[in-house]
């Protein structure tokens, strides 16, 4: 399992494959250190058979060879090694040792088992003056490799020994300095955590480092944007509430009045009124209900293929019936599918938005058109009436919530347009406002077209 402590995550990347260099290192140590061993007892068993040769000498005609017990000696080193060695004339005529000794070809080597003991063993030649056809002599040296291993483990014992420490060493500053590195983020932890923040300030870390300051900046960034957001579900709040008040308060006093009456045509009159005001407030409660949908973070995604001219003509079939009553003309005017990617509900309810917004402000016997085209990689929808439009100073504000152009006798909640607008944003397109060429308003909404 992987750790979830970035600590041991971080101490991990330094240690192991400090760790893998370090077994590498031993590795060639017990080489460096098998090396040494063989080279410093070949110059032991060198030194002993020249020791031997050099007291081979004639003595009466006759050869006479003295091992010096320095020769012997000197593999001494407290390991207990059997030394073993043969002296002989050039004609292989044994004058002193073991004859049994393996001979050995070449230089210093390892021999065959003797004696139930692996021995390196050398052979050395010395000439011997006066010895005639038996010069020069043969010295084979032998010794047991219970020195020589030994020091093989104690050179490889120095280095392993050496490699450990390193790396404990180099582990302990590891720590140290990761728990310094990760201060900071301890203060970042503790910051966010502190009880004693009642709000979304933004954070400040003392001594925070270059790596970790863009993580800062992205928290405040967010905590900035919730505020936005929070302050934005605040006035909402505040907004709905106050239009709210209204025609609930409309609401009773009309109940009230038709309680009071008792001729049938006045309670008539009291109940039409009381019917009217209730469809405005469920058209309030939806559109609230839209416009909370629409605003980004409060549903998941969607990327729906939605043809935006069959979504047009639904929603002309379903406002024909108003459109007849007040005698005005809707028509609609497009080439083809128009196809684009989003939310299939919002992008409905945005030409919904539109559509009424525009019948409810075009006069009896004016004309709402929908006009549907596509241009370059962009879907174009524009809804164009003959009504009052909207002065060009005011087309900035009516994008807000609850807005209502001074003077206007329609009797709206001020959120179709700023539907629209989230919806629009949303898809990743734009809303514009213009005049019509009928004089009223022409708004005109731009969306990415659907990669086929």
């Amino acid at each position: 399992m992987r750790t979830s402590s970035l600590r041991l995550q971080l101490l991990a990347w330094v240690v192991l494959p400090l760790a893998g260099l370090a077994t590498i290192n031993l590795w060639t140590s017990h080489r460096s250190a098998l090396a040494t061993a063989d080279l410093v007892t070949d110059r032991m068993l060198l030194g002993s058979a020249r020791a031997i040769a050099e007291r081979v000498a004639m003595s009466d005609g006759v050869l006479d060879a003295t091992i010096p017990p320095a020769a012997i000696e000197m593999f001494d080193t407290g390991d207990h090694d059997s030394v073993y060695y043969r002296v002989e004339t050039a004609n292989g005529r044994l004058l002193t040792g073991y004859p049994d000794l393996p001979a050995i070809q070449g230089g210093p080597g390892i021999a065959p088992v003797y004696r139930d003991n692996r021995l390196r063993m050398l052979a050395f030649s010395h000439p011997v003056v006066g010895a005639g056809d038996d010069s020069p002599i043969s010295v084979t040296v032998g010794v047991t490799l219970a020195g020589h291993d030994a020091m093989v483990r104690r050179l490889w014992f120095g280095a392993f020994t050496q490699q450990l420490a390193l790396v404990a060493i180099a582990g302990l500053f590891v720590l140290l300095g990761l728990h310094r590195g990760l201060v900071p983020l301890i203060r970042l932890r503790d910051a966010v955590r502190s009880p004693n923040r009642n709000d979304l300030d933004p954070v400040e870390v003392r001594g925070a480092q270059n790596e970790i300051r863009p993580l800062i900046d992205a928290l405040n960034a967010y905590m900035e944007r919730v505020r936005a957001q929070m302050a934005s579900q605040r006035r909402f709040i505040a907004n709905a509430a106050h239009q709210l008040r209204t025609p609930l308060a409309l609401l009773s006093t009309q109940a009230s009045y038709a309680l009071r009456e008792t001729g049938p045509e006045a309670r008539h009159e009291a109940l039409v009124a009381l019917q009217a005001s209730s469809g405005r407030l469920a058209r309030l409660a939806e559109q609230l209900l839209t416009l909370s949908r629409a605003e980004p973070g409060s549903r998941r995604p969607r990327a729906d293929h939605i043809d935006l001219t069959e979504a047009a003509r639904q929603v002309l079939e379903t406002h024909t019936p108003v459109a007849i009553g007040r005698n005005i003309d809707l028509g609609l005017e497009e080439v083809g599918p128009v196809p684009v990617v989003g939310d299939g509900t919002m992008l409905r309810e945005m030409i919904v938005n539109l559509v009424d917004n525009a019948l409810r402000h075009t006069p009896s016997g004016g004309s709402v058109t929908v006009t549907l085209a596509s241009g370059g990689d962009e879907a174009v929808l524009t809804v164009a009436d003959n009504g009052p439009g909207i002065p060009e100073e005011e087309r900035d504000h009516v994008f807000e919530r609850f807005y209502s152009i001074a003077g206007s006798t329609e009797d709206g909640s001020g959120l179709g347009l700023a539907i629209v607008r989230e919806v629009v944003e949303s898809a990743r397109g734009r809303v514009t406002l213009a005049d019509s060429a009928a004089g009223g308003l022409l708004v005109e909404v731009r969306l990415p077209l659907a990669r086929s």
